[in-house]
């Protein structure tokens, strides 16, 4: 037990202690306000505060953690140990340079998409916009970078002190935003996609069509016998999220009411877990995304609690105050679509605080580090060069025992056309992100 004073207990103060010593560290840890009672403390005892109190380890804290709203920050960037650092602190008795605990706060509570902010053309905060992006450490986990330096420090001061062992782990999922690229799309869909490839002179395009609707060749979105044959040779628990909503101009799935394609949902389910992808439509209408969350739930007869944002359309705090009120418990959006990396600044689930009711939630956020479209559509990487990334990101996960997730689609599997080369590129993903 490590006992902790404070000069102020604030909901800010007792979640970020939590994240760090229950979740990331595994340290029971006691808060305290007594500072007679810290002082008299003959174990293990931390001070976060803004004066040294003479005993035990000394954290100055900066302000964050004991503010209530949201207002612009000085964060005052520079590096420490070769690890990025923000809110500096002054006190030189103080054990860090800065204030770990105010910049993790700031990082997995999404302090700055709070703050007015250029959205791109989804209405999306951009990754380019975030300060992980403009100082240069998207690709790290600084939170579980920051925890190990706590980790140091107190072993230093405490040998004795026990941390729990930390297991890596490898998720992969899966979001099924178009089961099928020509088969169910009805006649007038069909005939949409023939006219729209006679006017690019896609003949190759209309002719695959043609042989997938007769029976002849293998829709190339269908690539469901790979991901359960990958799944038994690895030993892997996917989760795959389905976008299960009406036809809309960012929603292009299968007709909900279609037999296969319900019969497919429940394939996926009896071999792999199904959450709900609500829809892009879903982020302006809470009646939407209970009836989209109400009838995947009515065709797997389970219920549904685990979510990702179709588009990764994530909006603070509505969106999460959404999913929350449907009984959704771990949402898996938390990443960029235009980059990879750490958006949170960390490779471990945690609990969302809402910032603007100041108080700690029941949903568990997990996120993502590499999504497909991000590195052929948004980097623009080949194959080779995706892999080079993608191996970086599970290094990085690695090093400090964290959970990778990986982002994939159905039709990058197929191999095809502008997926061509990218099943290799997944295969590789695997064998490296399992070892």
């Amino acid at each position: 037990m490590i006992l902790i004073y404070t000069h102020k207990i604030t909901k800010r103060v007792h979640y970020i202690f939590k994240l760090f010593f229950d979740s990331l560290l595994g340290v029971p840890f006691e808060l305290t306000q007594d500072v007679e009672k810290y002082k008299a403390c003959d174990g293990p005892k931390i001070s976060y505060c803004k004066k040294f109190t003479d005993c035990g380890i000394f954290f100055n804290a900066s302000n964050l953690l004991f503010e209530s709203g949201i207002e612009g920050q000085e964060l005052g960037f520079s590096s420490y140990e070769k690890t990025a650092s923000f809110y500096p602190v002054f006190d030189k008795k103080s054990v860090l340079p800065f204030d770990p605990f105010a910049a993790a706060f700031f990082m997995v509570t999404r302090y700055e998409e709070y703050l007015p902010y250029i959205k791109d053309r989804f209405g999306r905060f951009d990754a380019h916009e975030s300060v992980a992006s403009k100082h240069g450490f998207l690709e790290k986990p600084v939170v579980n970078i920051w925890a190990e330096m706590i980790k140091t420090i107190i072993s230093t001061h405490y040998p004795e002190i026990k941390f729990k062992t930390r297991v890596y782990k490898f998720i992969p999922t899966y979001d099924i935003d178009s089961a099928y690229s020509f088969r169910l799309k009805g006649v007038v869909r069909t005939v949409g996609g023939v006219l729209k490839a006679l006017l690019k002179f896609d003949f190759p395009q209309i002719v695959e069509r043609v042989k997938v609707l007769a029976g002849l060749m293998t829709d190339p979105f269908d690539t469901y016998d790979l991901q359960l044959q990958l799944q038994k040779e690895y030993a892997l628990s996917p989760l795959y999220f389905i976008l299960f909503a009406e036809y809309g101009e960012f929603d292009k799935n299968i007709p909900v009411n279609s037999r296969e394609f319900q019969r497919l949902i429940k394939s996926l389910g009896d071999y792999a877990e199904v959450g709900i992808h609500p829809s892009f439509a879903s982020n302006s209408s809470v009646k939407l995304l209970k009836i989209e969350i109400e009838s995947l739930a009515k065709i797997l007869n389970r219920e549904i609690t685990k979510s990702r944002q179709h588009f990764l359309k994530l909006n603070f705090p509505t969106t999460y105050r959404n999913l929350i009120n449907l009984d959704i418990t771990d949402d898996y959006t938390m990443g960029y679509a235009s980059e990879t990396g750490f958006r949170a600044g960390i490779c471990d689930p945690y609990l969302f605080y809402d910032l603007d009711l100041e108080t700690e939630t029941k949903l568990r956020i997990h996120p993502f580090q590499v999504m497909d479209g991000t590195l052929r559509d948004y980097q623009q990487l080949s194959p080779e060069e995706a892999l080079v990334r993608i191996k970086k990101m599970v290094d990085e996960v690695k090093a400090v025992n964290g959970t990778f997730i990986s982002l994939w689609h159905n039709e990058t599997l197929g191999n095809l056309d502008r997926w061509e080369g990218w099943q290799d590129v997944y295969l590789e993903l695997l064998k490296y992100a399992v070892k």
